[in-house]
């Protein structure tokens, strides 16, 4: 473990201009390029790793900060190492004039499980891959018990996403580790057909079935899964959709308005519960997933993470 974390090329301070406002200091080698990485302080004893996801501001160091006051809240930090991977694209890479190396997507691409740009092609979503191998192999980290991917905002739709279309990790049962996917306040959700909880018109929205509404034209990395296969493995995912009770503006400008979210709800709260709505409709034999509300919070990650609810999502 520890060769592992020493690993993390440290860089100089950040910088801030347009765009994102930081580069995370530390780096993850992986086969196709270094992904730019924010860590917590490694304590001695790993037993539980918290995976943050940032949303669309790819603003990963705030995210970190923010679980490691939740870990500080909890009481967890003796236990609990933080990973903040950090999605960069290009034009980070040309603000900061960031070298070749590191890994970068098109726009937000990589919120979709897309391919990266360079240095070579490998999908966001196998980026997260490699971070749950690294962190479920007994050699590097013998102790941990648990593995916690959580996100907000966009980071809560890569999260949904991510836990419908990852690959079964053969080291998670084997070691014992647990695998929980924490999906708080995402603007819309992949649904498995085409049932939509609000009517709509189809000749105006042609793409409300389209990756990441729906499961028509799936990403590469899906690897040809059927719609079917996918749902049947995904309601067995212990997977908890956080929801903040005040996240009900319908003209939040981060909001996603587009047709194929529309169909979805009018806002976030009320898209998590009909989304959840339509998993339980489909699985009345029940689902290994459960939806909580947290109340007097709106769109906020820090209020998400910090809450009383937030915490019991993150750490029981």
């Amino acid at each position: 473990m520890r060769k592992w974390l020493l690993a993390l090329l440290i860089i100089g301070g950040n910088a801030h201009a347009a765009g994102v406002d930081a580069i995370s200091p530390g780096r993850l080698q992986f086969e196709a390029g270094e992904m730019a990485v924010g860590i917590s302080p490694a304590p001695e004893k790993i037993e539980r790793v918290l995976i943050v996801i940032h949303g669309r501001l790819r603003n990963a160091e705030t995210y970190r900060k923010s679980a490691e006051r939740a870990t500080e809240l909890a009481g967890k930090t003796a236990h609990t190492l933080v990973i903040a991977p950090q999605f960069l694209n290009e034009s980070d890479v040309a603000l900061y004039s960031l070298p070749n190396t590191l890994l970068r997507w098109k726009g937000n691409e990589w919120m979709g499980g897309g391919l990266s740009t360079g240095p070579k092609p490998l999908s966001s979503y196998a980026a997260l891959d490699a971070i749950v191998a690294r962190v479920s192999d007994r050699k590097q980290f013998p102790d941990v018990k648990q593995i916690v991917i959580f996100g907000h905002s966009g980071g809560g739709q890569v999260v949904q996403r991510y836990a419908l279309l990852a690959k079964d990790q053969p080291a998670l049962k084997a070691n014992g580790i647990r695998l929980r996917y924490v999906v708080a306040n995402p603007s819309s959700y992949a649904y498995f057909n085409e049932q939509r909880p609000m009517a709509f018109d189809h000749a105006q929205c042609p793409g409300f079935n389209r990756w990441k509404y729906g499961l028509t034209d799936m990403p590469v990395y899906a690897g040809g899964q059927t719609p079917m296969q996918l749902e049947s493995s995904y309601i067995k995912r212990e997977v908890i959709y956080l929801l903040g009770q005040q996240d009900i503006d319908p003209q939040h400008p981060a909001l996603d308005k587009s047709c194929a979210a529309e169909a979805q709800g009018a806002y976030r709260l009320e898209r998590g519960k009909l989304f959840f709505g339509y998993l339980l409709r489909r699985h009345p034999e029940g689902v290994n997933q459960r939806l909580v509300e947290v109340p007097g919070v709106g769109h906020n990650g820090d209020g998400m993470l910090t809450s009383p609810e937030g915490l019991k999502a993150l750490f029981d």
